[in-house]
């Protein structure tokens, strides 16, 4: 079979699972998610920047920043999850969401300076080639984060991963009370500087 259609029958699995559980995603995972937006936002500075949250899911994370941005767009590939996001945008000028596929964006190259994607990579085919669509749309001095889950991905791939995306890794955290890594990359080559200290 065709590498793409088997690739698209594993993301309308995850469509129909986030689409089944829209509903209680907040209720379920919103303490674990906002640990994580408190550490991808440590020395951020979001204030007149244009902001894309790739899988922005039920929209938690574009409630909790919409008023820091000058622009800000959350995509997600379930219609219904979206439904829940519009929530936390609504009456909020320059916000958007979009239903889309995050390995084919609908943004020109260099649209966003800064890019985030949580609780995303494990669960599309090809975390590299997702990993390169974000680049593509985040602008040349621009940030972007991800989280790695554990259970999905040991330390030494999902770094690997990182690496093979051609990004560098210029923030990595790896605190005990997250279930995932968190690590802040850009194109340019920066030194690395680990937030707080990687057990390996």
């Amino acid at each position: 079979m065709d590498p793409s259609i088997m690739a698209w029958k594993d993301k309308r699995k995850v469509m129909h699972r986030y689409d089944v559980t829209a509903e209680i995603y907040d209720e379920r995972y919103a303490e674990e998610q906002k640990r994580k937006y408190k550490k991808a936002l440590e020395n951020s500075d979001l204030s007149a920047i244009s902001v894309l949250d790739a899988g922005c899911g039920s929209g938690l994370f574009l409630g909790q920043i919409k008023v820091k941005t000058k622009t800000l767009v959350g995509i997600d590939i379930s219609h219904k999850a979206l439904l829940k996001a519009k929530e936390q945008i609504r009456n909020t000028e320059n916000s958007y969401i979009i239903q889309a596929d995050i390995d084919n964006l609908p943004f020109k190259q260099n649209t966003f300076e800064k890019v985030f994607g949580f609780t995303v990579l494990h669960n599309l085919p090809k975390p590299v080639k997702t990993l390169n669509e974000l680049k593509r749309v985040v602008t040349v001095d621009g940030k972007v984060v991800v989280t790695g889950l554990k259970k999905a991905f040991q330390l030494d791939k999902f770094l690997d991963i990182l690496e093979t995306s051609g990004f560098e890794v210029t923030g990595f955290v790896d605190d005990e009370s997250l279930n995932c890594y968190v690590a802040t990359l850009t194109a340019k080559h920066l030194h690395i500087n680990y937030l707080t200290s990687v057990s390996v």
